[in-house]
């Protein structure tokens, strides 16, 4: 009961430092970040755009690397971790997409357009909506493991063109927007503190399909 008691005051006092990260990054989004002189108010959309589009390709490349761990080491573990980063993974890039959707529209006047960068983010994202298809119509856990890294492998593949598709593509979206140091520093806080909370939330995720390993309930591949 002891270390059950323990556990669980760490993990309040964890919960409670990620809701003071992320209200303190809201903070410095809406009022310590000056506003910028042509997009005005909407350019505080970037603040949370860069930080869960490095989320969400993060989550990617966990999710391969776990996956290419589990073909080597047939452990479930690993293919455990890959399931938890590519869920993660997989709503920050839907939310790069619509954050991505809501700039363009102030920044170019339009909703979407197939461009270099939110081209190959999109992508991405589909290539992961296939790995959690796999994942949810696989009954047997370790065929459903090989099939899904290897989708995983494959949807990394893409991540170096998304992060170098602005210098390897004429497109619209800018190579590296200028800022001023304030707001590099808030962009900063902003993708520490959505890794932060990625990695506490992908390290729950993760315990949370162990023990329903552990236990024999529920197949975890089918909770979503």
């Amino acid at each position: 009961m002891d270390t059950c008691t323990a556990s669980f005051h760490r993990r309040s006092i964890s919960d409670v430092m990620c809701a003071l990260l992320v209200a303190a990054m809201f903070v410095a989004i809406f009022w310590l970040a000056p506003e910028e002189q042509t997009m005005g108010e909407v350019q505080r959309i970037m603040y949370v755009h860069i930080a869960v589009a490095w989320c969400g390709l993060l989550g990617s490349l966990i999710t391969a690397g776990a996956g290419l761990l589990y073909l080597l080491r047939r452990n479930i573990v690993c293919d455990q971790w890959a399931q938890a980063a590519a869920e993660w993974g997989w709503l920050c890039c839907g939310l790069t997409l619509v954050t991505g959707s809501l700039w363009a529209r102030e920044a170019w006047g339009v909703w979407w357009t197939w461009e270099p960068r939110l081209t190959s983010m999109f992508i991405l994202w589909t290539i992961q909506c296939g790995y959690l298809l796999v994942r949810a119509n696989l009954d047997d856990p370790h065929r459903r493991a090989r099939v899904a890294a290897v989708v995983a492998i494959l949807g990394a593949l893409d991540v170096p063109l998304v992060v170098m598709a602005t210098r390897w593509f004429r497109g619209m979206h800018p190579e590296a927007p200028t800022m001023e140091p304030t707001m590099r520093a808030v962009l900063a806080l902003s993708v520490i503190g959505f890794s932060l909370v990625s990695a506490g939330l992908v390290t729950r995720r993760r315990g949370q399909l162990g023990r329903q390993h552990q236990l024999g309930l529920a197949d975890p591949a089918h909770s979503y």
